[in-house]
């Protein structure tokens, strides 16, 4: 089943023939780009999807947009920034005691000026990785026995490991994609530890990278930003023998989660990296963040372990 799609394939190229009725699924990030996307391929195959996001009126109007004739999704706030948010959104779902077959971890922050969340973590690493750890591990008796997790990671993760010394960049030089490397690579291995803990009633977790594309995720970079972004990515392309990056659209980017949340088999993508609707080589050597596979770092066991002890520290809440 792996085999039949790529890097050009869309959601609705990866559901195609799938009937997804009687299932539910929780998506943050529906205000905007892959979230809503993501959101309405589930619809249209009769998915009942709770969307998460901090700003309802903005994700309402998107979705409405999006899903014209179909259903409307169910919205709950959450600003993953704020860890009072993202108890308050745990506690209301846990509330109405709805469970889900899937949750996407789509939403995240890309390379922001040096900025604190409101409990004064790095934006980007309180955001992508502390507010998502907090907030899955609250909600994950709500996935049922047999489910799914999947976490939007990125190839982003190759700018960085995690610093479990200094995570809020306290005494390390910030930068921006040093920074979202370091969240993406959090992200990867918060899904290989989570898959660890869960496995044994089903519950598989798999991290994605999407692709390049153009949505709301690059806000803080300008087009000199941009420009020098995909001439980077183009001369470690080059490197590693690979074509010219080019961006995805955003039912392209939007089909390795829908891939590995709903098509492939939940054996063969549990606790690992995916990437063009197929689990990713782990690689190594002097290839930059553009070219495929997944360091090996944002797989290990023990870096994952160590990384959820953090995370556990640093949110005051032991999962």
């Amino acid at each position: 089943m792996s085999g039949s799609f790529g890097a050009t394939s869309t959601t609705e190229d990866v559901l195609a023939g799938v009937d997804l009725s009687g299932k539910r699924v929780l998506v943050t990030g529906v205000s905007a780009g892959l979230g809503v996307e993501t959101a309405r391929a589930l619809v249209s195959h009769g998915a009942a999807v709770v969307g998460a996001a901090r700003d309802l009126a903005k994700a309402e109007k998107a979705m409405k947009a999006a899903l014209g004739d179909l259903p409307m999704i169910d919205l709950v706030e959450l600003d993953l920034a704020s860890l009072a948010s993202v108890r308050a959104a745990s506690d209301t779902l846990k509330g109405k005691g709805d469970t889900f077959d899937l949750v996407i971890a789509n939403a995240g922050v890309m390379a922001t000026p040096p900025m604190k969340t409101a409990d004064g973590f790095e934006m980007q690493f309180g955001t992508n990785h502390l507010g998502h750890f907090t907030f899955i591990n609250r909600i994950a008796p709500l996935i049922k026995d047999g489910g799914r997790l999947v976490m939007l990671a990125s190839s982003g993760h190759r700018f960085s490991d995690v610093n479990l010394d200094d995570p809020n960049f306290e005494t390390t030089e910030y930068t921006p994609f040093g920074a979202y490397g370091r969240s993406k690579t959090a992200n990867v291995l918060f899904a290989v530890e989570f898959d660890r803990r869960h496995k044994a009633r089903g519950v598989r977790a798999a991290a994605v990278h999407p692709g390049g594309i153009q949505t709301e995720l690059g806000r803080h970079m300008t087009e000199a930003d941009m420009a020098a972004l995909v001439e980077r990515l183009d001369a470690d392309r080059e490197k590693s023998g690979e074509p010219p990056f080019t961006f995805k659209s955003i039912p392209q980017g939007a089909a390795t989660s829908l891939w590995a949340g709903v098509v492939a088999d939940a054996d063969a993508v549990g606790g690992k990296y995916c990437e063009d609707c197929h689990v990713a080589e782990i690689v190594s050597g002097d290839v930059g963040a553009s070219a495929s596979g997944v360091r090996a770092y944002a797989l290990d066991p023990a870096n994952a372990a160590a990384l959820w002890a953090k995370s556990e520290e640093m949110v005051g809440e032991k999962f």
